[in-house]
């Protein structure tokens, strides 16, 4: 006679079944197999037709005058380069902008004055360059035909700069944390949702068709609860898991993103709060799943927790563009809004040490208070077949 099992062996035994029983499906290989190619693909196109800098303005020089190096070297301290090539004649500009290869021809006149060639207008700022390259031009020559040279005046003034000092200066990786947070609230938002309703699509499935009686002749209510939460939710990490490493290798590797250390960190905290919020909501969903017999009642009694997930959704999204608010750093110490939150204020960098901290111990301890009551609510109603158990019987009242 074999010995009874243990707790843990009980539980692994559970948690292992679910895993390989989803794991093995074709459909599941099959559609995070396409999802996959999918995230390659797609940050793939992204890098090639969204990665690439704009156009450079293209302009034409008529002559080999100064005004090229000029215009050159005015586009690269503005942070606007130019393509600039030399003209033969005016002729020859006027042909390349009417075929489109220039967008402006610059062709002198006499006492240094510019005729600008173009198609219809020219852009503001190309127009502010020219305007100022002729302008120095002009400046330089006066100075020479007045026996100064204009090196020594550019010697005397190069000191005379603006140094600016900025109070709250710019993130440079704001945008690149915009993207992060965004995809992190969304793939929390949709695995928490999907992988909480599996758990309890499982029970009532397990219910309806009495296979929950055979196993609880082996095995403890709790023992079965458990078992289910844990083998579902590592198929949940590794999906997820596999999502994120090939999402942030390939944005990496295309240079889609190239702040690596925040990326690694963003889908690790990613991957720890899903744990958390998976947690939290399976145990309720689990519960309410034990309270129906049939799958299409699972609705009845789980709808309260879609709603909860869809304003943590709600809420992650409208402090995405101030995840600084007063509202959002509050909402955020909130269990379980904490899930979807933090993520986004890790990737936006606005969260503290002390923050992350406390608020996964919240999350731990609300999640344990939560799955008292839901392993009870669990016991009274599994085996309890027919109608819907309403949520006062399943609490004892």
């Amino acid at each position: 006679m074999s010995a009874p099992l243990t707790a843990p062996r009980a539980i692994a035994l559970v948690a292992g079944r679910e895993f390989q029983t989803q794991v093995q499906k074709k459909s599941f290989l099959i559609s995070n197999g396409i999802i996959l190619v999918a995230i390659v693909v797609g940050i793939v196109a992204m890098s090639i037709f969204g990665g690439g800098d704009e156009d450079r303005p293209t302009v034409g020089v008529v002559g080999g005058t100064s005004l090229s190096a000029t215009l050159g070297a005015l586009g690269e301290a503005t942070g606007s380069p130019l393509d600039i090539s030399e003209l033969p004649d005016a002729e020859a500009g006027r042909a390349q902008v009417t075929e489109g290869e220039l967008d402006v021809a610059l062709v002198p006149g006499d006492a240094g004055s510019i005729t600008a060639l173009t198609e219809s207008d020219i852009d503001t700022t190309l127009k502010s360059l020219i305007d100022a390259a002729v302008a120095q031009e002009a400046q330089s020559a006066a100075l020479t035909g007045r026996g100064v040279d204009p090196a020594d005046i550019a010697a005397a003034t190069a000191e005379a700069t603006v140094t600016v000092e900025a109070i709250d200066p710019p993130d440079p990786e704001q945008g690149e944390r915009m993207i992060l947070a965004i995809v992190a609230v969304i793939l929390l938002y949709m695995q928490i949702l999907m992988f909480g309703m599996y758990v309890a699509m499982g029970v009532v499935e397990e219910k309806s068709s009495r296979v929950v009686e055979l196993l609880l002749s082996t095995l403890r209510p709790l023992q079965l609860l458990w078992g289910k939460i844990f083998g579902i939710g590592a198929v949940g990490l590794l999906q997820l898991t596999a999502y994120g490493a090939v999402g942030v290798g390939a944005a990496l590797a295309t240079d889609t993103l190239t702040i690596t250390g925040t990326a690694i960190s963003v889908f690790a905290s990613t991957l720890g709060w899903f744990v958390l919020g998976f947690a939290f909501f399976a145990v309720l969903y689990a519960a309410a799943g034990s309270m129906v017999s049939r799958q299409e009642d699972v609705n009845a009694t789980s709808g309260p927790l879609m709603f909860i997930i869809l304003a943590m959704f709600f809420a992650a999204f409208s402090s995405i563009d101030n995840p600084e608010a007063t509202w959002s750093t509050v909402l955020s110490w909130i269990p379980p809004f904490s899930a979807v939150l933090m993520p986004l204020r890790i990737a936006a960098g606005v969260a503290s040490p002390f923050q992350i901290v406390g608020t996964i111990v919240l999350m731990i301890v609300v999640t344990a208070a939560l799955a008292v009551v839901a392993a009870k609510i669990y016991q009274r109603s599994i085996l309890r077949i027919g109608r819907t158990v309403t949520w006062k019987e399943a609490l004892g009242r």
